[in-house]
């Protein structure tokens, strides 16, 4: 039971922080987000929940493989990744504000890559479950800049 908790408890903790994040994101999406230029590249509507649950289980994963462990020793970095994850959603669809989004997001950039590289030195899959997340924020920075200079 101890080993489904340390799983149990930060995917749910994720989830639950992604599912209000998406809440206050709620009219932005319908009022503001869709009247922006958007980049080229910018995936389908569809493509950012599938996204975002997919990386939402490897985040909460991630912690639960160090703390079946015992190792705490990577769990503020992460909760601060969380935070930051959900300011994003706060400051570009809530306050609706490019700017302040890709500050944020480029703080979650280097503390994700922050969290990639003290995970690797302690337990390898952890580090390697945060890689997708990696990978997607790049790509996320790139469309949020491009909104920011090009609206």
């Amino acid at each position: 039971m101890k080993k489904f908790l340390a799983y149990a408890i930060p995917v749910l903790l994720t989830f639950a922080i992604g599912m209000l994040g998406g809440y206050l994101q709620g009219d932005a999406l319908i009022e503001w987000y869709p009247m922006l230029e958007k980049s080229p590249l910018t995936p389908p509507a569809i493509a950012f929940p599938i996204a975002w649950s997919v990386l939402y289980l490897l985040i909460g994963i991630s912690l639960g493989t160090m703390l079946v462990r015992g190792d705490v020793s990577l769990v503020k970095l992460w909760l601060l990744q969380l935070l930051l994850n959900f300011l994003w959603s706060v400051c570009f669809f809530a306050l609706r504000s490019p700017f302040l989004g890709l500050v944020v997001i480029m703080a979650l950039d280097v503390t994700v890559f922050a969290y990639i590289v003290y995970a690797a030195g302690r337990r390898v899959a952890a580090a390697l479950l945060f890689v997708p997340y990696m990978l997607w924020l790049i790509f996320a920075t790139y469309l949020n800049g491009w909104i920011y200079i090009n609206n």
